[in-house]
């Protein structure tokens, strides 16, 4: 490290890039942008053949490559996180890799036949130092004396002989099979398209092929530039990470998408997973590029998906879950409905991004998602029968307050209770507060109100989800007003009424209560596949048919949309000014179910809260 001179007697500034820790090398390159698969020196000309000038301009490059080293010791820590090796790339990955070897490699050769003398100190700086960690001009001819655009004919014969030698050397390794010969240009290629690969893969056998021989056609084509032949360059398809930050891609379409208003955390979350999914498969394609294609192998590989996935599958990313899928034939894969929902997530963010500007005007660009969807099972959910709904409500959850951990404590008890007696969703239920609990002050009768917050990321289903329902006798008699009172003590007016299923906990919310409420069901005795959490609300809408409460109320009251009645589109507020809350709470009391004893069920009391 320091100050040393160059062949010319000019002083550079010089320091070692540490190999510890394991991936620093590889990060600097990363920070300096510079196309490279690791940077072992980090060095740059201090432009004077004084020492004593030298050792002054010397300080503030030396302090520059400390803080470069220090933004590569951050990136490592950024990305410390596990990462699962791929083990498989599907044909057009390869090819596009093959193509930027290819593509680069005459991009290069382009840059030092036709650059001259300036373009070839800037490439020098850039490079700062190269492999072997000695700078050095590979010309017997100073850069100083070369012409201002073109190379010497003396260098035009030297670099000849050179090709001459490499292409010998590399076309020895094809007939062998040798690889290693390009393993530069490999390692390059998946870092430049963000991939890590398993290299005992066949995948990887096949990729370092494609790129020796793509690398051996590259060289052929610079031999025909040496003999006056023009080779055109093709562009070098999507390269680098600022690349891949440009505005027109399918990820930066994803970070605008987020931008543009806010949504709710699970929504997010459930389109950044399928937006990374699509990029694993076919790249990070700007929108304007990605095809019918792209989209029908997005799909393909969905449908391989195994439904169940365990260990390292659970983080591995699409291509890798598809391939395991194909070897297993017999195992259940993801549903229709599955596949549809990340399909239609990359398809919104693709159309956001048109409609947002991303897509150039005079760009013709459709949706290639249209018809891309599955048909889907007609949903088998129904209404839960009465010695289903004993079977449940006689576990100990509800008989001695015994909540499992995966229940989330009082959720586990109230949500199957208020669906009972309301038909509201899981999510609406989840993501009520204690200001969601009101008295109508004409009445006094006991209000739930199912309205969206934008601000804490809450929301209902469609805008006829939006409502205010009654709370049913039974629900005051088992103590619910008590434990709104109790989070309201602990948290305040704006405290959520079951913080464990907030908004903000995403899938480790309401998602994972679901899957556990799931198993529950089962272990209760209620074995029908299709009774569900959802079967709660089937189960409602009978009991308002067997009660005959009025129509149009009845359909305001579930949140269900009906154009033929001005129920349709209703709020909170709006039902309260049409219908009255008398009128509502008559609607919800003619919610029964003769032959259901809920006797057992303990009442919710204060010293419940305070004692966990």
């Amino acid at each position: 490290m320091g100050v040393i001179r160059d062949r010319h007697g000019t002083f550079c500034a010089r320091k070692t890039v540490p190999e510890k820790p394991k991936g620093l090398q590889a990060a600097v390159a990363r920070v300096l942008e510079n196309g490279k698969a690791a940077q072992k020196h980090l060095k740059k000309s201090l432009g004077t053949k004084d020492a004593r000038e030298a050792n002054i301009r010397a300080k503030p490059v030396l302090a520059e490559f400390d803080r470069i080293i220090a933004k590569a010791q951050a990136l490592i820590a950024e990305n410390s996180a596990p990462v699962v090796a791929r083990t498989n790339l599907n044909d057009t990955e390869i090819a596009r890799m093959s193509e930027y070897v290819y593509s680069k490699a005459l991009a290069w050769d382009e840059r030092i036949r036709f650059g001259g003398r300036d373009e070839m100190e800037r490439l020098e700086a850039e490079q700062n130092l190269r492999e072997e960690g000695v700078p050095r001009e590979p010309w017997a001819i100073p850069y100083e004396d070369w012409p201002r655009r073109g190379i010497p004919l003396q260098v035009l014969r030297e670099s000849h002989d050179e090709l001459i030698d490499t292409q010998r050397a590399m076309r020895a390794a094809a007939a062998v099979g040798d690889t290693s010969a390009v393993q530069e240009q490999i390692d390059d290629a998946l870092q430049a398209f963000g991939i890590r690969l398993q290299e005992n893969s066949a995948a990887y056998t096949k990729l370092a092929t494609a790129c020796l021989s793509a690398y051996l056609r590259a060289l052929d084509a610079i031999g025909k530039r040496d003999e006056g032949i023009t080779v055109v360059t093709p562009q070098v398809p999507h390269v680098d990470r600022s690349e891949l930050a440009e505005s027109d891609t399918l990820r930066q379409a994803l970070d605008g998408w987020k931008r543009h208003r806010p949504r709710p955390t699970r929504t997010v979350s459930e389109f950044t997973r399928s937006v990374e999914m699509f990029v694993q498969l076919n790249g990070n394609l700007p929108v304007v590029a990605i095809r019918k294609k792209h989209a029908l192998n997005y799909r393909k590989a969905l449908q391989d998906v195994p439904k169940l996935r365990k260990g390292a599958l659970l983080l591995a990313p699409l291509p890798v879950q598809a391939e395991w899928g194909r070897e297993h034939p017999d195992e259940p894969k993801i549903t229709a409905a599955t596949i549809n929902k990340q399909l239609g997530a990359v398809q919104s963010v693709c159309v956001w991004a048109n409609d947002n500007g991303l897509v150039s005007d005079d760009a013709q660009w459709t949706d290639p998602f249209s018809k891309m969807r599955l048909p889907e099972d007609r949903s088998e959910r129904t209404s839960f029968d009465i010695a289903e709904l004993q079977m449940l409500f006689d576990t100990s959850v509800f008989t001695d307050h015994d909540y499992p951990l995966g229940g989330r404590e009082e959720a586990s008890f109230w949500l199957p209770l208020l669906a009972l007696f309301s038909g509201a969703r899981q999510a609406e239920l989840g993501g009520l507060t204690v200001a969601n609990v009101r008295v109508d002050a004409a009445t006094g009768i006991q209000l739930l109100y199912f309205v969206t917050e934008r601000a804490r990321g809450k929301r209902v289903k469609t805008d006829s989800s939006e409502r205010v329902v009654p709370l049913h006798p039974e629900i005051i008699r088992l103590g619910f007003l008590t434990y709104v009172a109790s989070r309201r003590s602990a948290d305040g007016n704006k405290a959520w009424l079951f913080p464990l299923l907030a908004p903000d906990r995403g899938s480790a919310g309401v998602p994972a209560w679901s899957k556990w409420f799931g198993r529950y069901l089962r272990a209760a005795g209620v074995t029908d596949q299709a009774k569900v959490f959802h079967s709660f609300r089937h189960t409602v809408k009978d009991a308002l048919r067997r009660g005959e409460a009025d129509h149009e109320v009845r359909e305001a009251l579930i949140g269900h949309a009906n154009d033929s009645s001005v129920s349709g589109g209703y709020g909170a507020s709006s039902m309260l000014s049409r219908f009255g809350a008398k009128r509502l709470a008559a609607a919800i009391k003619r919610i029964s179910y003769p032959g259901l004893d809920l006797a057992k069920v303990r009442p919710f009391v204060a010293s419940d809260r305070k004692k966990r």
